[in-house]
């Protein structure tokens, strides 16, 4: 009789290097949680347990006073958590939009002037105007002053992101595909809408998450162009503060002695760590979005034969 012959791991990783495999994924997943956890627990620790034991895991008393101090602001906070969210969705789907068209004129073998836009996009890499010529074009030439406007133009066309997305297109879109719309009539926005955009989701969505990521986090240009409180998005709103308490903190001597006494009872490292949480945790929500396009352009050149 013949003897039966167990299912073949031919192909597959033995058990000693799949656990391995696991713990090593494991031990980096923790080194990603774990300092946002010390994050949200040092947030909500007392001052006086950070001065006394400094941070820890396990503080010997807690306190909400940073969150408490952050939502004294009252509706401005409300209001410049809005314009973060409004600038970051209009700003990357603008962006986007102007991201991918750019990258699809520079993919088309046969534009006129792809070589000449190519290097136009490669060349603002090296070479910047500085930030006194930008600022001229941006207050005065375009008077991007106290609206949205100027949180979202001055950071509409990324290179770098220009580049990323006609790779993709270079790798993932057949020419013969181009082609064959052209022949059927299709014309170049409706090739670029209706064929081109839902191949390219993986790619759209990478560079839809590194600009949202990048609005998100501005804050330089409502330094620059933002004086109305109406516009101040979150991320400059909360440095202010911070500078506010640093400056308050420092110069505790010379503002009496009634005042040294309130200042005590401020929060200072637990509020940076407060508004690290504020900042965080809105655009963390963002990834599960993204994510399950990012794998399948991971896998895209896997199943080419």
């Amino acid at each position: 009789m013949k003897k039966r012959i167990g299912k073949s791991r031919l192909g597959k990783p033995s058990i000693i290097s799949e656990i391995s495999f696991y713990l090593i994924l494991g031990m980096f997943c923790a080194a990603c949680i774990i300092p946002f956890i010390f994050v949200v627990i040092i947030s909500f620790s007392s001052e006086s347990s950070i001065r006394e034991i400094g941070y820890s895991f396990s503080p010997q008393e807690w306190s909400a006073s940073a969150y408490e101090y952050v939502f004294q602001l009252g509706d401005q906070l409300w209001r410049s958590y809005f314009n973060s969210f409004f600038v970051t969705i209009v700003g990357t789907a603008s962006s986007l939009l102007m991201t991918i068209m750019y990258s699809y004129a520079l993919f088309r073998k046969d534009f006129k002037f792809r070589n000449f836009f190519t290097f136009f996009a490669f060349f603002t890499t090296l070479f910047g105007g500085g930030l006194a010529p930008t600022f001229m074009v941006c207050k005065q030439l375009l008077h991007l002053s106290n609206n949205y406007a100027a949180l979202i133009v001055p950071a509409l066309i990324s290179p770098f992101n220009i580049i990323i997305m006609r790779t993709f297109f270079t790798t993932s879109i057949p020419e013969e595909l181009i082609e064959a719309a052209s022949i059927d009539g299709s014309g170049e926005y409706k090739t670029l809408f209706k064929i081109i955009i839902p191949i390219a989701k993986p790619g759209i969505a990478t560079v839809g998450l590194l600009t949202a990521l990048s609005y998100w986090s501005e804050w330089f240009l409502a330094m620059l162009y933002i004086k109305d409180s109406k516009y101040i998005p979150l991320q400059y709103l909360l440095m202010k503060m911070q500078n506010q308490a640093d400056f308050l903190f420092k110069n505790a001597s010379v503002i009496g002695v009634e005042a040294s006494k309130m200042l005590r009872d401020l929060p200072s490292a637990s509020l940076r760590m407060a508004l690290v949480v504020f900042i965080v945790v809105p655009i963390a929500f963002a990834y599960p979005f993204f994510q399950r396009y990012i794998i399948s352009g991971l896998t895209i050149g896997s199943v080419k034969g």
